[in-house]
């Protein structure tokens, strides 16, 4: 632990911001594997995985301007979700 004022509270923040970077990060990779498990069920619904992609894409979305994700990962994760729906929705 930091002996001074200033590092521990640079600690303290620190451990702040990975706590809610991880909480989001947990429920980014939720909602990927809810479309995910929506795409293999036996009897696909397309609508209901057009939904899922959509929230699964906002989210993504919203972890670039959060910092959670770097806009090039967005972006390969975005589209490895596109391909996956459009291959079912064909």
């Amino acid at each position: 632990m930091a002996k001074s004022k200033t590092p521990a509270k640079r600690a303290r923040i620190a451990e702040a911001n990975r706590l809610r970077n991880k909480s989001y990060k947990s429920k980014l990779k939720s909602s990927i594997k809810k479309f995910e498990d929506s795409l293999n069920q036996t009897e696909v619904d397309v609508e209901a995985a057009r939904e899922n992609l959509l929230q699964a894409t906002s989210l993504i979305d919203k972890s670039i301007n959060k910092g959670i994700l770097h806009k090039n990962t967005a972006a390969r994760k975005k589209s490895a979700l596109s391909k996956k729906f459009n291959s079912i929705a064909e």
